[in-house]
């Protein structure tokens, strides 16, 4: 239930800010462009800092990297972008940044993971209740901003929550506080990537689809870190 709440409110959210969206004018969406690129730096930096290896950052954000170009991640998101652009009329770009920012702020963070989990093994559902209302009123600012791919976002809510649900009692044991953190701190880099694309500060924005892997590296990191730890 907690998962099925997660997304309508993800999903709810940026439709009802699409319909206000293209009420607003210009100026206004792309000011609120800038307040969504503000706050996501925000976010990103205090998820980052909650770090207890700054190494983990950076050889899951390379090796996860890599593992996303060979996947071409960001060719398929430009391509379900395309996708929209015929069949709703949107542009292909705008529904690309806003489905990937979408979709990492929604899916990346403590919240995520220890709600899901805890769904899944024990139907408490009240983290993703409480994550729901913060979730419906940033799809709201996305979508006004930003358009279709905030709702679609809803998606990936829906697999990655309700697959971690599913999978609790396997993932519980292995999910502890520190590579939550981890992961956590991995999607705070990502999400530092999708503010510096929302304020423009690249001529060529950072491809962060293609970075996503690295997320779930510390799951491997973690436990890899430690048992090397103790050989040496």
């Amino acid at each position: 239930m907690g998962v099925l709440v997660n997304s309508l409110a993800v999903l709810f959210g940026g439709l009802i800010g699409m319909l206000c969206g293209s009420k607003i004018k210009s100026g206004f969406t792309d000011s609120l462009m800038v307040a969504l690129g503000l706050a996501t730096m925000g976010i990103g930096v205090v998820s980052a800092v909650g770090t207890q290896d700054v190494l983990c950052i950076i050889v899951c954000c390379a090796v996860g990297t890599v593992i996303g170009e060979l996947l071409r991640i960001d060719g398929g998101i430009n391509a379900l972008g395309r996708l929209a652009e015929r069949r709703l009329g949107g542009r292909g770009g705008n529904f690309t940044n806003a489905f990937v920012s979408g979709s990492i702020l929604y899916c990346v963070g403590s919240m995520t993971v220890i709600g899901s989990i805890e769904a899944g093994l024990s139907g408490d559902n009240s983290i993703l209740f409480a994550k729901s209302v913060l979730d419906f009123i940033s799809s709201l600012a996305y979508g006004a901003a930003m358009g279709v791919g905030a709702p679609a976002s809803a998606v990936c809510v829906l697999v990655i929550e309700g697959g971690l649900a599913l999978l609790s009692s396997t993932l519980a044991p292995l999910m502890t506080d520190a590579i939550v953190a981890e992961m956590s701190a991995v999607g705070g880099v990502l999400l530092m990537g999708l503010a510096m694309n929302l304020l423009g500060l690249r001529a060529q924005p950072i491809k962060i689809a293609n970075m996503l892997p690295a997320v779930f590296l510390p799951m491997a990191y973690v436990p890899l870190s430690a048992w090397l730890g103790g050989l040496f």
